[in-house]
């Protein structure tokens, strides 16, 4: 019997983990236990009548989910865009694996329901399909450097068994004969073609069995027609030419391609890199009084540590003395130091600048916002846009069609009585067709583009939320904390029929525990005013209405004009500004004026925007006055005001069936519908976890200008990719009709099939001089 446990998400009682436990019990050769307090399955059963997947099948079938686990690994072996297709293909084979393999990065990243799989068994299955994984490690890194090193050693071989093919060609250019012996032509392009060039006989075997065609078998398939009809015409003594140097300068030179298209490669996640090596080594830690440097990786949750001026911080953490600037421009991309004191939140790998600080560790290790950037960062460079499913298709019959066109070839020189010229024609065509520069388009320009993102504070969630990013008609703004500071102020307060302090009380006693802007403004006047909250009960919250609670025996109504309206309470809404009423038994007993300033660059962000071609429109809960100010301050000529968090979402909605392109920004919880129903959303980073949850692309500042700044980078990516298509397609549009007219050497025809990848990802490398544009 074997044994799984699966972890379940959806029980909300007993009840449900019983019906569960019976559904699986019902399976043949299964005996389950569900337990519902940790809310796993325990299930043993008969691989011969059940599997793991037909329990998880049968979980999902009774109304339950399991909760996907991911896993990362890093591939070797692959040669072209159609490897990567047939490692994506063999796994999604697997029931419940959902596998995205990134060719440039050299990457898999799979989701499969946890419990059911483990790295271990995708490893099996992509070496079955002639390919090598293993988990991603920081020693991957220091391998990729030896085996960059084997590769160069494995070259220079082949181009000094090469060489002599090729000078003696030399001579031949002025008329002169000036052949080497065949028998030493056949002893120095045999080792090249069978031991340097056995990885493409390896791959395209692989390729083959698995039901693919890759670059390998292009290179194996024209060399090895070159070198055996070479071989046949030396060792009968035929008289014929013989083309050993077309066979192994196309392996030599493939292999140089190879080795340009790898560190380039490597660049194009320089971010990552650079991101890696801002974690901090060392660490203070203060234990039992003392002062001792520890590795910074031993850190706990709990942990006392100091930072002097001039260190990087170790850890997430809380500040629990001292005053300091630290430099956030690692998280945030703004290089204006921001001061710390007793209570402010740290985060690891900033750096301190001027005191020192004395603090709490809150994370460390994997926890930190660092760590949680680069996992985001590196999940988004490995997946794919929309725009790369075309170059999938394409490359899928790329193979077979190439092959064809030189057969045809071959069979028309022939035919025109030419066959020695066919042969070389055709051979030509096999090695200038390449795969690979489409395969490398799209993924290497969308690496690049979201790490220099990642550098200036602007956080991808994935390819496809960058490229939609570029086509934004409508741009759909929240005001607090959007365009406004986010931190609004109490500029007014009236009692009617009750003194200041006992009204200030009371809001205080009601408003106690909110994270609402609004809320914090309130209580933070009436601490200022001496004012002490009292218990209230009967508590009950309506989202961008108000509150209702009971105070010492009497029930209070709080909020909104329309909110009080509600309950037949009138009050004037006349000037500017949110206003807040409060009402003791249905009788208005004061109110409040709130005020929050708009933010200083929010005017010229959105002229930025709107000179972009987008529209914009402020979405708020506020009274029409308040909005019509904050709206002519910005430059806005379209709002919406009184708009309750539900309605965003729904107005969002409205917008995209009028066949707008719509993007959403903003940054409170209020705004997680909004930004879900957006084709396009931004949350600014000093939100909620939950906007940042809903949203494509995260801003870790308030600068409404990252949105016009995302925006660029998204153009300018996705320029970058229509650009490497284009050369990717013109380059085997031309290129392969040339080879079949006889315009193309063998020799010429491998090196152009060698650059052109190289030609690929070094244009997505020029996306690394992007900057922000107001920053550049």
């Amino acid at each position: 019997m074997d044994k799984v446990e699966i972890p379940i998400g959806g029980m909300h009682c007993a009840n449900c983990a019983g019906r569960l436990e019976k559904a699986l019990n019902g399976l043949e050769g299964v005996k389950a236990n569900v337990n519902f307090a940790n809310e796993k399955a325990y299930a043993e059963f008969d691989p011969e009548k059940s599997s793991r997947e037909s329990i998880v099948a049968k979980v999902v079938e009774t109304g339950f989910s399991v909760p996907l686990e991911s896993v990362d690994l890093a591939i070797s072996g692959m040669h072209c865009a159609n490897c990567a297709l047939t490692i994506e293909k063999t796994l999604n084979s697997i029931q419940g694996v959902e596998a995205n393999v990134n060719f440039a990065s050299e990457k898999l990243h799979a989701k499969f329901p946890r419990g059911t799989l483990d790295a271990q068994r995708l490893i099996e299955a992509v070496k079955k399909a002639g390919y090598e994984a293993k988990e991603i490690s920081q020693a991957d890194r220091e391998e990729r450097k030896r085996h960059y090193h084997r590769e160069l050693k494995v070259f220079a071989v082949s181009a000094i068994l090469t060489i002599p093919l090729l000078l003696q060609m030399i001579p031949m250019l002025f008329g002169l004969h000036a052949e080497l012996p065949r028998l030493f032509q056949l002893a120095l392009a045999t080792p090249v073609q069978f031991w340097i060039g056995r990885r493409f006989y390896v791959g395209a075997y692989h390729s083959l069995k698995g039901g693919g065609a890759n670059m390998d078998v292009l290179v194996a398939l024209g060399t090895s027609v070159a070198y055996f009809f070479s071989a046949i015409v030396t060792l009968f003594s035929l008289n014929q030419h013989v083309y050993f140097e077309a066979g192994a300068a196309v392996i030599t030179l493939v292999l140089l391609g190879k080795i340009l298209e790898a560190r380039a490669k490597a660049k194009t996640s320089g971010a990552i890199e650079e991101l890696v090596r801002l974690r901090p080594k060392s660490a203070h830690l203060e234990r039992n009084g003392e002062i001792i440097e520890v590795d910074a990786a031993s850190l706990s949750v709990g942990d006392i540590f100091l930072v002097k001026a001039g260190e990087s911080i170790p850890a997430d953490g809380l500040v629990l003395s001292g005053d300091s600037m630290i430099d956030e421009s690692m998280l945030t991309g703004e290089s204006i130091p921001v001061e710390k004191r007793e209570g402010n939140r740290i985060f690891a790998a900033t750096i301190n600048q001027t005191g020192s600080l004395r603090c709490r560790a809150s994370a460390v290790g994997s926890g930190t916002q660092l760590s949680a950037i680069i996992r985001l960062v590196e999940e988004a460079q490995g997946s794919k846009a929309p725009i790369q499913r075309l170059a999938d298709r394409i490359s899928g019959i790329f193979v077979p069609a190439v092959v064809s066109i030189s057969i045809l070839t071959f069979l028309f020189w022939w035919l025109s009585g030419n066959p020695s010229a066919g042969l070389v024609d055709a051979v030509a065509v096999l090695v200038i067709a390449c795969p690979c520069a489409l395969g490398l388009a799209t993924p290497t320009a969308i690496m690049v583009g979201i790490g220099q993102g990642a550098k200036a504070g602007i956080l991808v969630r994935d390819a496809q939320a960058l490229e939609n990013a570029e086509r934004i008609a409508t741009l759909v703004l929240d005001k607090t904390g959007t365009l406004t500071e986010g931190k609004p102020s109490v500029t007014g307060v009236v009692p009617i029929s009750i003194s200041e302090a006992k009204l200030l009380s009371i809001a205080m006693s009601l408003e106690a525990g909110s994270e609402h802007p609004i809320a914090r403004a309130i209580i933070e006047k009436a601490k200022a005013g001496g004012a002490a909250g009292q218990e209230v009960s009967g508590f009950q919250a309506t989202p961008g209405g108000g509150i209702t609670g009971t105070v010492a025996g009497r029930k209070y109504r709080m909020g909104s004009p329309s909110f009080l309206a509600e309950a037949g309470i009138s009050m004037e809404t006349n000037g500017n500004g949110t206003l807040v009423g409060v009402a003791e038994e249905g009788k208005l007993i004061g109110t409040f004026s709130i005020s929050d300033s708009l933010r200083k660059n929010s005017a010229e962000a959105v002229k930025r925007l709107r000179k972009m071609g987008m529209e914009i429109v402020m979405l708020t809960g506020d009274n029409a006055g308040t909005a019509s100010e904050i709206a002519k301050q910005a430059g806005i000529e379209r709002f919406l005001a009184g708009v309750l968090p539900g309605e965003k979402a729904a107005e969002v909605a409205r917008l995209k069936a009028q066949g707008s392109f719509v993007a959403m920004a903003g940054d409170g919880i209020n705004d997680a519908p909004a930004l879900a129903a957006a084709d396009v959303s931004f949350a600014i980073g000093s939100g909620s976890d939950i906007a940042l949850e809903a949203s494509g692309i995260t801003l870790m500042n308030s600068n409404l200008e990252s949105v016009a700044d995302a925006v660029d980078l998204s153009r300018k990516t996705m320029k970058k990719i229509r650009q490497n298509l284009f050369f990717a397609f013109i380059y085997n549009v031309f290129g392969i009709p040339l080879a079949a007219a006889g315009m193309l050497n063998p020799v010429v025809a491998g090196a152009a099939m060698a650059m052109s990848s190289v030609s690929v990802v070094s244009n997505s490398l020029l996306l690394r001089k992007w900057k922000p544009p107001g920053k550049a």
